[in-house]
């Protein structure tokens, strides 16, 4: 396994120059566009990587697969989807025309920002500290890294240029689709996205969605396998923005990517892989990291179609 992840990062760094990194986070263009790391966790535990698999870089929208998580144990899947859809959308991440155009007050789905919003509103806590804390402490156990912490350089740059998650935010607030404090919700959501990761920590959290909602290194169940189908399920239809139908055609694998070069997959009944290329393409994946997953699908026939 090792010696296929080190031919598949060698054989696609080069694509690496074809993308380009997120500007809209003015922070993120700190990365190195030339970063390409892959991380591959079987169900036994054993832990494969080649490349940059070391190197940090914030989960960005890889965390609101934790928001879903823990929105829906916190409330339950009648609750959670009463204020956010479960179907796919052919516009953007950030986009704010389905809200407001189409007249859909309540998101399509929570992988685009106006739903991902909506799902962090949901998480319970007497305060703002204690549900990151939260997101936070879950994120730690699945991954098995206690160190996992926020990047402040990040998050203070997604907080001052994050203008459309504003008016996403305050547009389902005047809605009545999310309570509370709006700046609370935001300042909660713009932490979440600035977890700082590396390759095998996603790796890990994707193992234990392909495991059913278990922790494959120490047997712990952590979510309901009913959870993990469901978040595995929506990562199939929306995890990709709006890139998402033709991933599943053409790799066919549950994944959520990050802006911030991230993609986390979980192949179920088999692995987790994480992957981590910051040079981005025209819908915001990691360029080099999804033809990885394309050759490592093909190679090892992952998908699950």
């Amino acid at each position: 396994m090792k010696r296929l992840l080190e031919t598949l990062v060698e054989n696609n760094r080069e694509i690496t120059k074809k993308g380009n990194l997120a500007s809209y986070i003015p922070e993120l263009l700190n990365a190195d566009k030339n970063d390409l790391g892959v991380a591959v966790i079987t169900l036994d535990g054993k832990v494969h990587s080649a490349g940059d698999c070391s190197k940090k870089f914030t989960m960005q929208s890889i965390s609101k697969v934790v928001s879903l998580i823990l929105a829906i144990q916190d409330n339950g899947k009648e609750r959670v989807f009463e204020k956010v859809g479960m179907e796919p959308t052919g516009d953007s991440f950030n986009s704010i025309v389905n809200l407001e155009i189409k007249q859909k007050v309540k998101p399509y789905n929570p992988m685009i920002n106006a739903g991902a919003i909506a799902t962090t509103a949901l998480i319970y806590g007497v305060s703002e500290e204690e549900k990151f804390e939260k997101i936070l402490n879950f994120t730690r156990k699945v991954t098995g890294n206690n160190d996992i912490d926020i990047n402040k350089s990040v998050y203070k740059s997604e907080k001052l240029t994050g203008d459309r998650n504003r008016y996403l935010a305050y547009y389902l607030k005047s809605n009545n689709t999310i309570d509370g404090d709006v700046e609370d919700i935001l300042d909660l959501y713009f932490k979440q996205c600035s977890i700082e990761v590396n390759c095998i920590d996603i790796a890990k959290f994707a193992s234990m969605l392909a495991n059913d909602g278990i922790l494959p290194w120490s047997g712990e169940r952590v979510i309901s396998r009913e959870v993990s189908r469901i978040v595995k399920t929506i990562m199939v239809t929306c995890g990709m923005y709006d890139a998402s139908g033709k991933f599943a055609v053409h790799i066919g694998i549950p994944a959520k990517s990050g802006v911030g070069g991230g993609i986390m997959a979980a192949v179920p009944k088999r692995m987790g892989i994480g992957v981590y290329g910051p040079s981005l393409d025209k819908k915001g994946n990691s360029i080099a990291g999804t033809h990885i997953l394309k050759e490592l699908s093909d190679e090892l026939d992952l998908s699950i179609f």
